[in-house]
C-alpha cells in the first residue's frame, strides 16, 4: 500500500482526467477539498460544496470520477462521470447526452388550437401505456413545444453511456442510454436501454456511483429518500432486480412479494427501494491486474484483466454449478481461483475483516464451454474478450456488420413462434449450419431437442461469448448432451469442402467486405445450394442482388424483406431514431428445389 493513499489517488497519472479537478492535485485542502475514509477503508474526495469528485479503494485506485458544473440558472449539475470497470476499462456517463426530437402535425385533431403540453402528455401516456405522472416526470414543459402553425416538437432527453477508448472523453463510442436523472438529487432508479450493449461490469459500476451520490445527498437527514423504478416504458427483468438489490432493498406494499410485483411491467414502479445495509465494494490490485469484489466481508467475485475468456471467477457458495466452472474462494490468507481443474493462487493482501470461508468441493459440469471449439478456442486478446459487445451509433452512421445481425436473428426467432410454416422449418431441421453469424449463434439455436449445429466462426471474440451463453442455457436446462452436438469451426473454408448435401437449414450472413462483388455473391449462392439437402431451407442476409444469383443455383425465393422494415429494427429506432443500416440489406428465405 502507498505510504499516503490519498496523495497517490490524486497525483497518479490518469486518475483525474477532468480539468475542473486538476486544482485538487497540488493541495487538496487549499483548493477547498477534503477526503473521507469510509469504514471499508475506501476514500471519497469532495469539493468545497460537498460534491464528490473522486472515489477510490483503500490504496487510492480510482473507482469513479465526477465533473461538476452549473446550468444556466446557476444550479450545480453533474456534467460528466467516468466509471472504472473491474477489468480496468473505463466507461463514461454524460447526463442528457442523448437528445431525440419528434415532430407531430396536430392540425388534424379537432380543437388543436387549444392543445397544451399536458394534452400531449396524455396522448403519450395512452400510446405508451404508462401513467401521465410518468410522462410528466420525464417530459418538462420545455420539452414539449406547440407552434401556432400546429406543429408540435417533442424532445426526449436521455443520459448517455459511452465506451472511453483511452480512459477519457477524447475518444468515445456510444454504448447505451437510460432515463435522464437529476444527478444532483437522485430521486428514481433508471431504465437502461440497449442493456445488451453494456460492457461487463458497467451496471454494477454505474450503480456504485449512483449509491455513492445518493448517500452523499441523504447524509444527515432523518430518513433516506425512497426510490422507485421509472422509465418510459419500463423494462423490468430479473437481472435488473438483482442489480438493484445489491445496492438497495426492495419493499412491496401490502406484504406482496417485491420480485413478483417488480416483474409486472405495469406495477414495477410500486416497489419502493431503500438503501441496503451493505453494498458491493471493490479492491484493485496492480498485480496480478485483478479486482476483488466483497459484500458483507464475503468474497463475491474475482476479475483478472489479462484473462482471455472475458469472464470473472464467482463465489461457489449455494450453487450447483458455478458459472462456466470458474470459482473463487478464500483459503487461509490466499485467494484461490479455479477454472474447472486448473487452480491458481492470487498473491494479494486481503481486506481487513474478510471472511475466510470455503464453499466446499465444487461440482464441475460434465461439459466444458470451450469444448464446442473443434480446433480449440482461437487466440483472443483479453480486451477483445471482455469488449465483445454490440455497439450502435447514436447518430445516422451506418450500423456495422455484427451489430446488424440480431435484427434478423431475433426476427426469425419471433416468426418461428408465430408462423406455422417457419416454425415447422425450424423444428424439423436436423443438421444446421450457421455461417458468419458470430453475434447471434445462440439465437439461431432452438433448444427443444437434440440437433447437430455447425458454426463457422469469423469473429472469435463474439463467437466465444456465444459459446459461453450456450453453456449457460444448457446448464439451466441440464441438457449437456445438446452442447456436445454444437461445433464451432474456425477454418470455415476447410469445413465447407466436401460438405455437399449436408444441411437442411442454413443461416448465412454475407460479409460486408464481399457484398458488392458479383463473383463473390455468385460463388456464395453456389456454395449454399451445394450444401443444402433437396427441400432444405436457407435464411440468407445480404444485398438485394443476391436473389438472381440464388435462383440461378436452383434456389427458390420463398420471400424477401428489407432488414430496415423488420419490426426488430423498427423497435431499435424507438431508442435511436437516426439508426441506419447498410442500404439494401435484405433477408431472403430460400428453399432448394
Amino acid at each position: 500500500m502507498p505510504s499516503d493513499p490519498s496523495r497517490a489517488a490524486l497525483t497518479t497519472p490518469g486518475h483525474l482526467r477532468f480539468s475542473t479537478n486538476f486544482p485538487f492535485v497540488q493541495d487538496l485542502e487549499q483548493a477547498g477539498g477534503r477526503v473521507v475514509r469510509q469504514p471499508t477503508g475506501h476514500l471519497v474526495f469532495y469539493r468545497s460544496d460537498g460534491r464528490r469528485f473522486l472515489a477510490t479503494d483503500p490504496e487510492g485506485n480510482p473507482l469513479h470520477e465526477c465533473e461538476w458544473g452549473t446550468d444556466v440558472t446557476g444550479n450545480v449539475r453533474l456534467c460528466r462521470a467516468r466509471v472504472r470497470l473491474d477489468w480496468n476499462h473505463w466507461v463514461g456517463l454524460k447526463p442528457a447526452g442523448l437528445l431525440n426530437e419528434t415532430s407531430l402535425n396536430l392540425t388534424s385533431k379537432p380543437g388543436w388550437q387549444g392543445l397544451k403540453a399536458d394534452d400531449l402528455r396524455a396522448m403519450a401516456a395512452q400510446a405508451l401505456r404508462v401513467t401521465i405522472e410518468d410522462v410528466r416526470f420525464f417530459y418538462r414543459d420545455e420539452d414539449l413545444l406547440i407552434e401556432p402553425s400546429g406543429r408540435a416538437t417533442i424532445r426526449q432527453r436521455k443520459d448517455a453511456l459511452y465506451v472511453l477508448q483511452d480512459g477519457g472523453f477524447e475518444r468515445v463510442r456510444f454504448m447505451s442510454c437510460m432515463g435522464a436523472m437529476t444527478w444532483s438529487s437522485i430521486d428514481f432508479l433508471p431504465v437502461v436501454e440497449l442493456f445488451k450493449s453494456l460492457l461487463p461490469g458497467t451496471g454494477s459500476g454505474v450503480f456504485e456511483l449512483i449509491r455513492g451520490l445518493y448517500d452523499d445527498q441523504n447524509e444527515g437527514k432523518p430518513s433516506s429518500r425512497p426510490l422507485r423504478y421509472r422509465g418510459i416504458p419500463p423494462y423490468p427483468s430479473e437481472a435488473a432486480f438483482r442489480l438493484f438489490s445489491n445496492f438497495f432493498t426492495p419493499q412491496a406494499p401490502g406484504g406482496n412479494d417485491p420480485f413478483t410485483l417488480f416483474m409486472n411491467r405495469e406495477q414495477s414502479g410500486q416497489v419502493v427501494w431503500l438503501p441496503a445495509a451493505s453494498t458491493p465494494v471493490r479492491y484493485f490490485y496492480q498485480r496480478p491486474g485483478g479486482c476483488l469484489t466483497f459484500q458483507d466481508s464475503k468474497l463475491l467475485k474475482v476479475t483478472v484483466a489479462s484473462d482471455s475468456s472475458g469472464l470473472s471467477y464467482m463465489n461457489s457458495q449455494g450453487r450447483r454449478f458455478v458459472p462456466y466452472d470458474r470459482s473463487a474462494e478464500i483459503v487461509g490468507e490466499q485467494v484461490i481461483v479455479k477454472d474447472r481443474d486448473r487452480e491458481t493462487t492470487l498473491a494479494v493482501p486481503l481486506p481487513q475483516g474478510s471472511l475466510r470461508e470455503t464453499g466446499g468441493p465444487v461440482s464441475i459440469s460434465p461439459v466444458d464451454w470451450r469444448s464446442v471449439f473443434v480446433q480449440g478456442v482461437p487466440t483472443i486478446l483479453p480486451a477483445d474478450a471482455y469488449g465483445a459487445v454490440l455497439l450502435y451509433p447514436e447518430d445516422a452512421s451506418e450500423i456495422s456488420e455484427c451489430p446488424a445481425q440480431p435484427f434478423v436473428a431475433d426476427y426469425i426467432q419471433d416468426i418461428g413462434e408465430q408462423d406455422r410454416e417457419i416454425g415447422t422449418v425450424l423444428s424439423r431441421a436436423e443438421h444446421v449450419l450457421i455461417d458468419n453469424g458470430d453475434a447471434v449463434v445462440a439465437t439461431c439455436i432452438t433448444f427443444d431437442r437434440l440437433r447437430d449445429y455447425t458454426v463457422l466462426v469469423r469473429r472469435p471474440a463474439y463467437a466465444q461469448k456465444q459459446a459461453q451463453h450456450l453453456w449457460s442455457v444448457c446448464a439451466e436446462l441440464q441438457r449437456w448432451d445438446w452442447l456436445s452436438h454444437i461445433r464451432f469451426v474456425s477454418d470455415g473454408e476447410a469445413c465447407k469442402q466436401g460438405a455437399h448435401d449436408s444441411y437442411d437449414l442454413i443461416y448465412h450472413w454475407v460479409p460486408y467486405d464481399s457484398a458488392d462483388l458479383p463473383n463473390s455473391l455468385a460463388n456464395r449462392m453456389k456454395m449454399i445450394s451445394q450444401m443444402l439437402l433437396r427441400g432444405g431451407h436457407a435464411f440468407v442476409i445480404g444485398p438485394a442482388q443476391l436473389g438472381p444469383h440464388g435462383v440461378s443455383q436452383g434456389l427458390h425465393i420463398c420471400w424477401e424483406e428489407l432488414v430496415e422494415r423488420l419490426h426488430t429494427f423498427r423497435m431499435h429506432r424507438t431508442i435511436l431514431p437516426k439508426a441506419r443500416l447498410r442500404a439494401g440489406l435484405t433477408l431472403f428465405h430460400m428453399k432448394k428445389v
